[in-house]
């Protein structure tokens, strides 16, 4: 089997005959070939003596040309590599048209490789994030699974709006054109497939519960789809979320096991991703020359992961926080765009990382007012907060929403009212408020929130394969 340029880079088997499958970077003085096959950051030089070749054959090792190559590996006697691939065989297995492959060896705007979705990963920035993305993945599930949580596959197509909301994608086979209709007039769904109004889900959370009440502790990591018609930088309709609940766990154990879950997976990335990092450091640092010295970030990318995983999270109430944006410059100034007045506002991403830099670390905020927050976080005592909380990161704002979820069944039952959520829709969610019912507590985590911040990306577009966006649903 052919072997992988990765492998042969950290072996370095001098002297040995090697063959391998990739792709044509470049091709120059029609003897260096520079090889990529995505399995690194780095490139594998082929030399090849054109006087062994047919003229017609090196006509073809053109720009994203797919190669066949045998050859012996030696050390290298020009700088930028330590060895080469000496080529003995060539073949040309998929050619590749030089005039029109839009991926010329210059540099390109990511804007316009949001446009080559389908041939972007080909180039060194987005093959550098998706290898952090996989190592990311991974780290999730390891950690997890070396604290004795189980996986659990939640539902896709749902019954039930887990945030209330109401932004969800309808799952229909109904005649587009001509459903069938109730006497009041309204679509009928107990003639669609599953007999009932059916969506994609918004989170797993409602169903992981059920989960944590069996199996002590779990987490889901699934997709997610949200119909909220947001073009910001921050915002997709189709993302991965992790999810874990965890049974006789309050507050505190939850915001435990969330600083403890991030700063294992970052350093995870730091230990496994080292080069794609630096790759990706310097990307930012030279695009952010061309920025004004107000919007440059305050740290470089690596430093703000190691910030994150060596320092302790200062946990803030929601209530002392509000008192420090009150008294804030910027808030005094009417520098904010939304301006904190009084105890209730809902923080704004400006709120969240200004909060960030006042305490110079990451920031858990709890016991938020109890009506900016979801029906299934417990009520505390003064009945005006819950038991809720956010994670605050560097440069990104909130990163991790979770809480301790309300296990009494007659206070949930009234927050279910109050929110005007139909208590049938849910009463196999309540049932678990009948037998057995424990304090637990959960949170969730936007995948690819945290891919853009380990990756430094500024746009989430960025840091998934395929985006699905307003107006957009392309490849």
């Amino acid at each position: 089997m052919a072997q992988s340029i990765k492998e042969i880079l950290e072996k370095k088997p001098v002297g040995s005959t090697l063959s391998l499958n990739a792709w044509v970077r470049t091709f120059r003085s029609n003897r260096f070939i520079a090889l990529s096959d995505g399995s690194c950051l780095k490139t594998l030089q082929a030399v090849v003596d054109f006087e062994n070749f047919e003229e017609p054959l090196l006509r073809k090792v053109t720009t994203g040309a797919a190669l066949q190559l045998t050859g012996d590996l030696v050390s290298s006697q020009g700088r930028g590599q330590d060895v080469e691939l000496q080529v003995t065989e060539l073949a040309v297995l998929g050619e590749s048209s030089a005039e029109h492959y839009p991926l010329q060896p210059k540099k390109h705007s990511l804007e316009f490789l949001r446009e080559v979705a389908h041939l972007r990963m080909r180039t060194n920035t987005f093959g550098a994030i998706m290898r952090v993305r996989h190592n990311l993945s991974f780290a999730i599930h390891q950690y997890f699974h070396q604290k004795g949580f189980f996986n659990l596959h939640t539902p896709i197509i749902t019954g039930s709006d887990a945030e209330g909301a109401g932004e969800m994608f309808n799952v229909s086979i109904l005649d587009k054109k001509n459903p069938p209709l109730t006497p009041e007039g309204a679509i009928d769904y107990k003639e669609d497939f599953f007999g009932k109004e059916t969506n994609l889900t918004v989170s797993g959370q409602l169903e992981a519960e059920l989960g944590a009440m069996g199996l002590g502790k779990v987490y889901t990591f699934g997709p997610t789809f949200r119909a909220e018609n947001s073009n910001t930088a921050r915002h997709l309709a189709e993302f991965w979320m992790i999810e874990p609940e965890v049974a006789f766990a309050n507050l505190e154990d939850n915001m435990d096991l969330a600083e403890d879950f991030l700063k294992y997976v970052i350093r995870f990335a730091l230990e496994h991703c080292r080069e794609d990092l630096e790759f990706l450091e310097k990307r930012l640092l030279d695009e952010e020359k061309t920025k004004p010295q107000t919007e440059r970030s305050a740290m470089p990318l690596l430093e703000k992961l190691q910030f994150v995983a060596e320092n302790n999270f200062r946990r803030v109430s929601y209530t002392e926080a509000i008192e420090i944006l009150r008294n804030s410059k910027p808030n005094k100034k009417k520098k904010f765009q939304y301006l904190i007045e009084e105890w209730g506002a809902d923080l704004q991403s400006e709120h969240e990382k200004f909060l960030v830099k006042h305490f110079k670390a990451p920031v858990i905020l709890f016991d938020y007012p109890a009506k900016i927050k979801a029906f299934y976080m417990r009520l505390n005592e003064d009945e005006k907060t819950v038991r809720a909380m956010d994670i605050l990161f560097p440069g990104i704002g909130e990163i991790v929403g979770g809480s301790q979820r309300e296990e009494r069944h007659d206070v949930l039952l009234a927050k279910m009212k109050e929110f005007n959520i139909d208590e049938e829709e849910l009463s196999w969610y309540l049932d678990t408020r009948k037998f057995g019912t424990c304090e637990h507590s959960g949170f969730g985590l936007g995948f690819e929130r945290l891919v853009l911040f380990v990756t430094g990306m500024g746009n989430i577009r960025d840091v998934i394969p395929f985006p699905r966006t307003p107006g957009n649903a392309a490849f």
